[in-house]
Parts: C-alpha cells; sequence; structure tokens
C-alpha cells in the first residue's frame, strides 16, 4: 500500500475503508471533491490529473466537459470522524482545506476595489481579501488573474501618484506583485516615466514590505520588457539603484529583501549603459558585504552582478578596494554551484587584471589549489577556460616550487 502514513496500520491488520481512498493515489482523501462524472477523488490528485493534459474521468474514462470539481463535505466529516475515532491506532485528524477562491466572489472584490464610486474602507477591504487569497495558493492566483485583476490593480496602484502613496496604492502593490505580467502590462509601466518614478519613490517608503514590494515590481518590469530602450529608461533612474542598494546594506535581517534586493541589481546591471549608476550606489560593496548571507541561487544572481560590474574600470575598482572581495570571490570557487564558480573566476580574472595587489592577494588566500581542482574537474569548458587564463596571469605571483610542480598547460 503507497504511502508510510498507512503502513503501519496494515501490519497490526488495520484497514482504511476503501470508499475513503483516492482512487488515484489509493491514499487517505484529505480534500474530496466529486467530478461532474459522480467520481470523487482527493482535489490535489485530480488537480495533477487535469493539469497533465488528462479531459478524461480516471475512473470511469468518460470525458470531462465541466472542470468544476465540488468539495465533498459530507465525506470529508465521514473520513473526520473516523480519524478521531481511530486516533488509538496512531491516525491524526486531517486538517480542514481551504477552499479555492470562489470566481463569482472573486468578480464581486474586484469590481468592489476598482470602483472609485465605493468608499475608501470598502475598497481597501477588498483589496485586502484579494491579497489574503492570492497568498493562499497558486490556484487561488489563478483564479483571479483571469478576471482581468492585474489591469484593474495597475490602475489602482498608479492612481493619483502625485499625491504619494495611499493605502489603496499600497495593498494593490502588494496584490500585483503576486502575478507574473505579461510583455505589454511590463511595457505598460516601463514606458510611462511618471511610473518609473514613483516606484523608484516607493523604494524608499517607511514600510520595509512597500520598499521590497516595490523592487520585486521592477524587477519584474525589467525582466518582462523586450525592449533595451525601456530596460535603460529604468535603470536610468539614480534613485532606483539607491533604493535597492540600500535595502542590501540595511535590511539584511529581513530575508525577503535579501533576495528581492539581490534579483532586482542583477536585472538593472544586465543593462550596460548604466552599470556605472550601481557602483556610484554603492552596489560593490553591499554585494560584497552580503555574499555569505546568500543561498545558492541568491549567490549565484550576486556573483553574476558581481562579474557584469567587474567589466566597467569603475566596477573593477570599487572590487578592488575592497579588502574581503577577492578572499570571498576565491572561497566561492567550487563551493556553490558550476556558475557560481564561472562567476567568480570572471570576476576574479577582471580584478587581478588591473591590480598587482589582488593578485597577490589571490595567491595568499589559495587562489592557485583552487584553480588547479577546478582545471581538472567536470566543470564547463568555459570555467575552465577562465580558470586557465588566471593561472597564467598570476603565474608570476606563485611561489616558484608551486610552479615547477604543477602541470597545467598555459
Amino acid at each position: 500500500m503507497p504511502g508510510t502514513a498507512i503502513e503501519p496500520l496494515d501490519l497490526v491488520g488495520f484497514q482504511i475503508p476503501y470508499h475513503f481512498r483516492c482512487p488515484i493515489s489509493l491514499e487517505l482523501m484529505r480534500d474530496p471533491v466529486t467530478l461532474s462524472t459522480g467520481q470523487t477523488y482527493d482535489r490535489s490528485s485530480i488537480d495533477s490529473w487535469v493539469a497533465t493534459g488528462n479531459t478524461t474521468c480516471p475512473v470511469s474514462r468518460a470525458p470531462l466537459t465541466d472542470f468544476t470539481f465540488i468539495p465533498n463535505h459530507t465525506l470529508r466529516r465521514l473520513i473526520q470522524d473516523w480519524c478521531v475515532a481511530n486516533q488509538a491506532f496512531g491516525i491524526q485528524r486531517i486538517p480542514t482545506p481551504k477552499q479555492p477562491a470562489d470566481p463569482t466572489m472573486v468578480r464581486t472584490l474586484l469590481g468592489q476595489a476598482s470602483s472609485d464610486s465605493n468608499p475608501f474602507q470598502s475598497r481597501l477591504s477588498a483589496l485586502r481579501r484579494l491579497k489574503g487569497l492570492a497568498r493562499d495558493s497558486e490556484k487561488n492566483r489563478c483564479v483571479i488573474s483571469a478576471h482581468n485583476a492585474r489591469e484593474m490593480l495597475m490602475d489602482i496602484l498608479f492612481s493619483d501618484t502625485g499625491s504619494g502613496s495611499s493605502e489603496l496604492n499600497v495593498e494593490a502593490l502588494a496584490v500585483l506583485v503576486m502575478f507574473q505580467l505579461c510583455e505589454s502590462e511590463c511595457e505598460s509601466i516601463a514606458s510611462d516615466p511618471n511610473r518609473v518614478i514613483y516606484l523608484s519613490h516607493m523604494l524608499f517608503h517607511s514600510s520595509i514590505e512597500v520598499r521590497v514590494n516595490s523592487a520585486s515590481l521592477i524587477e519584474i518590469v525589467l525582466s518582462g520588457t523586450r525592449s533595451s530602450e525601456l530596460r535603460a529608461q529604468i535603470s536610468n533612474v539614480d534613485e532606483i539603484f539607491e533604493g535597492v542598494t540600500d535595502m542590501l546594506r540595511n535590511l539584511n535581517s529581513y530575508p525577503r529583501a535579501l533576495k528581492t534586493g539581490i534579483r532586482s541589481l542583477f536585472a538593472l546591471c544586465l543593462v550596460k549603459q548604466t552599470r556605472h549608476k550601481a557602483v556610484q550606489a554603492g552596489t560593490p560593496e553591499a554585494m560584497i558585504d552580503r555574499l555569505a548571507d546568500l543561498d545558492k541561487c541568491e549567490a549565484e544572481r550576486a556573483l553574476a552582478t558581481i562579474e557584469l560590474l567587474c567589466r566597467i574600470p569603475s566596477g573593477c575598482s570599487a572590487f578592488a578596494s575592497h579588502a574581503l572581495s577577492v578572499p570571498l570571490l576565491v572561497k566561492t570557487i567550487l563551493k556553490i554551484s558550476e556558475r557560481a564558480t564561472e562567476y567568480a573566476a570572471g570576476a576574479l580574472m577582471a580584478v587581478c587584471s588591473g591590480s598587482e595587489e589582488c593578485q597577490r592577494e589571490a595567491v595568499n588566500a589559495g587562489v592557485l589549489t583552487q584553480l588547479l581542482l577546478l582545471v581538472q574537474s567536470d566543470c564547463t569548458e568555459r570555467a575552465k577556460r577562465k580558470a586557465q587564463m588566471l593561472l597564467k596571469l598570476l603565474r608570476d605571483s606563485w611561489p616558484e616550487d608551486s610552479i615547477g610542480n604543477s602541470d597545467v598547460p598555459f
């Protein structure tokens, strides 16, 4: 019988009632729903079945003309009662599942929030209820998004921006960042200087959540806009680099701020012509100071951003002047991932190319051993090529016995 929670029951001859099991997973149903064919399944199982492209009922094989799943409250109560009655056998009571958002209720909330004629508190309450629904599940977000919600939320967010940010603007932003915007929606924000400037001002809001949400929306827009001209317009706003960099510098105890800040700075630094603004805002120093606090995914993004900034002279100088840059980059090699190793080697190559002092620091930090291991590893060819170039660059700084004992081709 599948499922580790069921196996101990079989050992003592205890059986779960057949009609309490999902026909798909054969496990105890936690959220039974009934299809138009009359068959009942656990919601997660039938959701997965439909999500993979199936259009028939798993048991009856009848075509599913209606994909509405009706909660089977009677069966769920029976299962709950059975769980309670058999607690002595190790059965735990299943939690009451949260029901997916009702489309009719979502439409009502959206209409309530978007109507200028509605009282302020009524609109605010509707937005907060939508935020709660969106946070609950991906399914809820799909239901909300299907009702043209993103456009409505953008209208509220950017309404009356000249008078500052009201609670309506703030709540609309909090809901909007939970959705992926399409290209036209991203461009409608990127092409409007007033909207971009408004988001840059929100980066300095008194609320940490508002600051993070603003940075998140900036990253979403940059990533979803193909036009290099529009991306450059966004990254050309001085306050954006200053605001996002300040998040890294001062909000590192707020995990979402750290993650969002790294993602936003990476998207901003992909724009070549404005990288100098990142340097002026102190991004290199903030990146190095926070590198050790990042998880694998964000560390990769941070190192990619560092390498991008090392492609301009002011960026190289900024990293070279930070006492921890070279030691941390050396330490990163072979420690996080192949991509991280490649980015770290590229950044070291750039920094060491213009500074003999950095070359000596790298050697003292043990880069020789790291690079020799890298060249002999199964990493990417590009990473090996960077390692070989860096070994050649640093050769004059090596101890003589190291050079003689190495068999690395240059």
